[in-house]
């Protein structure tokens, strides 16, 4: 039997260490599932592996996309689905790791059939929202999908957007098409999630924010800034940097806001991975004997 091994846990835990040292040990390769991190030219902010650490083992969807192209969950799951069968020719394991958790759950559980969005649908939608803001889109998601619109964090234009561009390109409510049924995956699924005292893990978000701008963070920002309207860095780290780039704030502020934005995001993973019961927790340092028992 062929095994996927997911390694999960909040942004900061330790999960490309962990990954790369279970990858080792196995002899099998890594496949990242971080919605950012498949983006070329920020690698700082993103946290990426880096050259160093990708030459200790294979990794896949890396930094293989530029940043104003477009990258969907489904189509997360269909390239994962299509490298996996070459990865079983060289042996029984993979490792995938991230913490973009639709990512993971795109290719553990699989998604609903969602229509390609045109180019045209997309432009109108990213046109509106520019120049209207998202309130128009949301008026339209209520009236297009009320079953939806009371389920979207109405706060986070990327979920309202793709919400609005799937209603139009479709012709049908979004809801509809979303049944919630698993598919059945012709591998086993080992889930092993990441976890420390949060205290601790607020003090690595904190330092490795820390490292980020004595990585050169701040220089990173501004070299894309050109680009801040992107989808792509619309992500922590560079909204609060544009953030100062544009006046708004100064640079103290936006670096402690880095490590705020940070460490709520860290909590929003964990309620949504606290939810999944195939999940097996402990400490960084005890995943491999962690999953050695499982294996």
């Amino acid at each position: 039997m062929k095994n996927l091994i997911v390694i999960v846990g909040p942004t900061g835990v330790g999960k490309t260490a962990a990954a790369i040292a279970v990858a080792q040990h196995l002899g099998c390769h890594i496949i990242n599932a971080d919605s950012r991190q498949v983006f070329r030219g920020i690698p700082i902010g993103t946290a990426a592996p880096t050259p160093q650490e990708q030459a200790l083992v294979p990794h896949h969807f890396v930094q293989f996309k530029e940043l104003d192209e477009y990258y969907s969950v489904a189509q997360f799951e269909t390239d994962v689905m299509a490298l996996l069968p070459s990865l079983w020719q060289q042996g029984d394991y993979a490792v995938m790791s991230g913490g973009s958790m639709m990512y993971v759950d795109a290719v553990c559980k699989g998604i609903d059939y969602i229509p390609d969005i045109s180019n045209e649908v997309r432009a109108a939608v990213k046109k509106q929202w520019q120049e209207n803001g998202l309130e128009p889109l949301l008026a339209e998601l209520k009236r297009l999908d009320p079953i939806y619109y009371a389920q979207v964090d109405k706060l986070n234009p990327v979920r309202v957007i793709h919400a609005v561009e799937i209603c139009r390109q479709a012709g049908v409510p979004y809801s509809s098409l979303r049944t919630g049924k698993a598919k059945q995956r012709p591998f086993n699924i080992i889930k092993v999630g990441l976890i420390i005292d949060r205290p601790a893990l607020f003090d690595r978000i904190n330092r490795r924010v820390d490292a980020m701008i004595e990585q050169g963070l701040e220089q990173e920002a501004r070299s894309v800034y050109h680009l801040r309207h992107l989808n792509s860095l619309n992500t922590v780290g560079y909204k609060e940097m544009f953030a100062y780039f544009d006046g708004t704030m100064d640079r103290t502020t936006a670096i402690e806001r880095i490590k705020k934005n940070t460490r709520v995001y860290a909590k929003k993973q964990l309620r949504w991975l606290q939810r999944d019961t195939a999940i097996s927790w402990c400490t960084p340092d005890e995943c491999l004997k962690t999953l050695t028992n499982q294996l």
